[in-house]
């Protein structure tokens, strides 16, 4: 395995103890370099944005591998599966890595897709969002930059149709998915086997996401379901370490 410097650009610490990134995106990446066994620094700012240069898009994260940007979740783990070959997607084949690849798809749209949703436009979890992410931010800005910002992202979540149908249509089909994602999760191992995949970083990834302080009752829905609870347990622990 060749030397490289790695250094991950992503959003300011949250100083939620236990919560490494808001961004769930962020996390998967950490957990993949993890799971890879592969040492990385970090380089953090509190507007994505402020990546701009490295990523034209302005989303974090971004990877940087010895200098070189390399953006999207997706094209970055792929990236970290070259630079370690063998540790994730360990022991799949073909049919196994292609079915890795639709879980991470399902992840990184459906459940984000939720875990947006909880942050932006569920109006009893938003006092502590703003909190989280622009309580730093200086007052005159304070006053009206979280505004500016929940309006555009609520409005994409309508583009998405996401939200299109109204609150009470979501949160049924958040309690659908978790529900089906209880009748799929292993009892034990990872969710296609013993070793590490693409599918237990995304899926991973935004539970643990939906599991914080900023979203309280949707985490209390995610603990709820004692199988896919103790399986995203089991997959933080493996990735952490």
């Amino acid at each position: 395995m060749s030397a490289v410097n790695l250094v991950v650009c992503e959003l300011q610490e949250t100083k939620i103890p236990g919560v490494e990134s808001f961004s769930p995106f962020c996390t998967k990446v950490r957990m993949a370099l993890k799971a890879a066994r592969l040492p990385f620094t970090s380089r953090r700012a509190g507007n994505p944005g402020a990546f701009r240069r490295l990523n034209p898009s302005g989303q974090v994260p971004v990877l940087l591998v010895d200098g070189d940007a390399v953006s999207d979740s997706t094209r970055i783990v792929s990236r970290i599966e070259q630079l370690a070959p063998g540790r994730i997607d360990r022991g799949l084949d073909a049919r196994g890595r292609a079915e890795s690849l639709l879980w991470e798809e399902m992840a990184d749209t459906v459940l984000n897709g939720f875990l947006v949703a909880s942050r932006w436009d569920d109006d009893a979890n938003w006092p502590a969002v703003e909190k989280g992410y622009f309580g730093a931010m200086p007052a005159p800005l304070r006053w009206f930059v979280p505004r500016m910002a929940r309006k555009r992202v609520r409005a994409a979540l309508q583009a998405r149709d996401v939200t299109r149908q109204g609150p009470e249509v979501l949160w049924r089909r958040f309690d659908e998915t978790l529900d089906a994602l209880e009748q799929r999760a292993p009892r034990e191992g990872l969710w296609l086997g013993a070793e590490v995949s693409r599918a237990d970083l995304a899926i991973s990834a935004q539970l643990a996401s939906l599991c914080t302080p900023l979203t309280p009752w949707q985490a209390e829905r995610v603990r709820s379901h004692p199988t896919l609870a103790a399986y995203l347990q089991r997959a933080t622990a493996v990735c952490a370490h």
